[in-house]
């Protein structure tokens, strides 16, 4: 999952960002609104997090431009106020849940986690398609109930995948929504890390589990309990 990080203390978006990344999820960041603002709408992400008091652009008046354009994906709100008036504004202006300062990492990639499951339909943090079961939160697999280890970038893209079921997903869409936006576009690791997960996940393509649409993309197929 990709992350848009909008925060001008560079002390805490450090923190944030390493917090981020140990959660498995790439982060782009921007320091000030205006920034922020070309990155959200230029790049695709899964979710955003904008600090309120932001240099150029304020974090209410960034969320509410991104809600113009139709920028529709959970957005989480920083906010040094505490009062329930500011709440109100930040919610009203567009934001899905919000933070006030000083606030554990752990804490807002709790809140992340429950925003983008939300978004994609996803109530419970464990995600689950015929035999395959996947925790969001623990970042653990399993098929069969037996344990299955990936690597960092495997989980990400099966998790993207699992959170679109029976959706055609393009091979741009992927790469936007998984790695960070100095990642080389013409590069074949998507294919690559699709053949590792057939291979570990499938390998007798017993579930035909990965369907490749010539042209189009892939698609994780539903299966049934």
């Amino acid at each position: 999952m990709r992350i848009l990080l909008v925060e001008d203390d560079l002390g805490l978006q450090r923190n944030l960002t390493e917090h981020l990344q140990g959660a498995n999820y790439s982060v782009d960041i921007s320091s000030d609104g205006e920034d922020g603002l070309f990155q959200a709408s230029e790049y695709q992400y899964d979710a955003a997090i904008i600090d309120v008091g932001l240099p150029k652009i304020d974090g209410l008046s960034l969320i509410t431009q991104l809600r113009e354009k139709q920028i529709d994906y959970p957005i989480l709100i920083l906010t040094a106020r505490d009062g329930w008036q500011d709440k109100v504004l930040g919610l009203d202006s567009g934001a899905d849940d919000y933070l006030t300062k000083p606030f554990q990492p752990e804490e807002l990639v709790a809140r992340l986690n429950a925003l983008i499951r939300r978004s994609a339909g996803q109530a419970s943090p464990v995600i689950s398609n015929g035999p395959f079961s996947l925790n969001t939160r623990t970042l653990a697999l399993t098929h069969l109930q037996q344990s299955v280890i990936l690597s960092s970038s495997e989980f990400k893209l099966f998790e993207y995948f699992m959170m679109h079921q029976g959706e055609v997903i393009s091979k741009p869409t992927l790469i936007e929504h998984i790695y960070d936006q100095d990642f080389d576009l013409d590069s074949n690791v998507i294919e690559v890390f699709i053949r590792r997960l057939r291979k570990k996940l499938d390998p007798d393509n017993q579930y035909k589990l990965i369907e490749t649409l010539r042209g189009q993309g892939y698609r994780l197929r539903q299966l049934s309990k």
